[in-house]
């Protein structure tokens, strides 16, 4: 992969323009079961969650894959990893949760959030 942390920051600074003015949406589908179970398990709310993707910087910034679905080969999906303090559903005590982010910024600046949920392996930053 040949990337740039200016070109992430780019990114990044788009995907930020989107998330501030409410153009994107995170995944809550069927499919994305690990996305509903961080608002199940954790006290977070989509100002907490819109937070977090405004927090993101480049040194977050993990890797690129191809989309894979039938139909949008064409989309690249950037993803991030974010460490947060969230508060515990079930029970009273705060901790450091690893988060996977991958976002899909597709035309006019619309920001798909296709995972939002704690990292199911440790990822490799990019830049780190």
């Amino acid at each position: 992969m040949d990337i740039t942390q200016n070109d992430i920051e780019v990114y990044l600074t788009e995907v930020k323009e989107a998330v501030q003015n409410n153009k994107y949406r995170i995944e809550r589908n069927s499919r994305r079961q690990d996305n509903i179970d961080l608002f199940w398990d954790y006290v977070i709310d989509e100002t907490m969650a819109k937070d977090i993707l405004l927090g993101l910087t480049a040194t977050d910034f993990s890797e690129v894959l191809q989309n894979e679905h039938k139909g949008y080969e064409y989309e690249q999906l950037y993803v991030f990893g974010k460490d947060v303090e969230l508060l515990e559903r079930m029970g009273n005590a705060k901790r450091t949760v690893s988060l996977y982010i991958k976002l899909n910024k597709i035309d006019h600046c619309f920001v798909i959030v296709v995972s939002l949920h704690e990292q199911k392996y440790p990822i490799k930053y990019y830049f780190k």
